[in-house]
């Protein structure tokens, strides 16, 4: 009843009498026109205060809660798939891909299409920057004040103070709070 045959978003009925009900969004938020925002009432979505989300994003809580902190921006094109939690004062670049979801594949005799799907929460913490074109897999937390290079494909955890590269991404600088200087690892 939520969702029209063969799409994966809510009817409009949803997005216009239920979710502003339902979901959050704090003080100053901006989320643009051209935002896709597959959202349902069954699962929640938080937008902290003065965050915005640039046009051509695609925001989906249909597996999982979507949580964005204040002062976060979204970038354009991003794809945000829950379970997923974002802190505050976080920057997306251009075309960042964060997908909490995975397709089922290990049964030959079915098309992953009809397969069961898995979930695993993806936290980013406070401070993050993530770069043009990056992915984020399911299940992985990066650190507070962490950067993520443009391009790289993150597949585990990236720790606080990090600059992770690569695909797969790997730790290129930690900062030394004793030097107060980032070095090469």
């Amino acid at each position: 009843m939520m969702m029209p045959k063969n799409e994966h978003r809510p009817r409009w009925w949803v997005k216009w009498f239920m979710n502003p009900f339902k979901h959050k969004r704090g003080k100053g938020t901006v989320i643009k026109r051209c935002t896709r925002m597959d959202v349902f009432p069954y699962n929640n979505f938080v937008l902290g205060k003065n965050s915005v989300i640039e046009d051509f994003a695609t925001i989906n809580n249909g597996v999982g809660d979507v949580t964005i902190g204040e002062n976060t921006i979204i970038g354009i094109a991003n794809v945000v798939i829950g379970p997923i939690s974002i802190g505050n004062n976080v920057m997306f670049a251009q075309h960042v891909v964060l997908s909490g979801l995975n397709h089922g594949y290990e049964d030959v005799q079915m098309s992953p299409r009809k397969q069961e799907v898995s979930f695993r929460q993806i936290i980013v913490a406070d401070d993050v920057w993530i770069g043009a074109n990056s992915v984020v897999t399911a299940g992985v937390t990066i650190g507070r004040h962490a950067v993520v290079g443009a391009g790289s494909i993150v597949t585990k955890d990236v720790p606080e103070f990090s600059v992770v590269v690569g695909n797969p991404a790997r730790v290129i600088k930690r900062y030394n709070a004793q030097k107060m200087l980032w070095e090469k690892v």
